[in-house]
């Protein structure tokens, strides 16, 4: 019974172990994505601001295209691809914010804002491309809090926009 219990102790720690090691930038290059340049604040404001272990990320939009109105001008499925290109923005800002994607401890909190129309509801499928992608490069690490909303219009009539929090080393 003591080997049994020691063997599981030790089987757990490595699990941990392993989990903790995965190395982000060969997650990315695994799943086929290269990274664009992180893109330069488009007003007066900063992409990132850290205030001790936690990273705050203001704005993103989409890599490129992706304008547009939800329950207009785009459909659920191309706002869902538009939310993953904006994971991809945000990945971006990380690494050049931080110079490791390792650095990443969790992702804490995600704030989702849907250009819609009024009567437009389906804002978390949207939201899903983001959190989906994340969660495929970070793993556990990955998984957020997260709030979904439909808005009137954003700037640029960018069809989503995502700020979020970050814990890091």
């Amino acid at each position: 019974m003591k080997f049994f219990i020691l063997t599981m102790v030790f089987l757990m720690t490595s699990l941990t172990v392993q989990a903790e090691s995965v190395d982000f930038d060969s997650k990315l290059k695994e799943l086929g994505i290269g990274l664009p340049a992180a893109s330069a604040p488009a007003a007066n404001y900063v992409k990132a601001v850290q205030v001790g272990n936690v990273l705050y990320l203001s704005g993103h939009a989409a890599v490129s295209g992706y304008r547009g109105k939800l329950g207009k001008d785009m459909t659920t499925d191309e706002g869902y691809k538009a939310a993953r290109s904006t994971a991809v923005s945000v990945i971006a800002t990380l690494k050049q914010e931080l110079g490791d994607l390792n650095r990443v401890k969790r992702i804490v909190k995600v704030m989702g804002m849907v250009n819609s129309t009024p009567e437009y509801t389906e804002q978390h499928l949207v939201m899903n491309g983001f959190s989906d992608l994340i969660v495929e490069v970070f793993g556990d690490k990955g998984k957020h809090a997260r709030s979904a909303v439909g808005m009137g219009a954003l700037p640029l009539n960018f069809a989503v926009e995502i700020d979020l929090i970050v814990e890091v080393d």
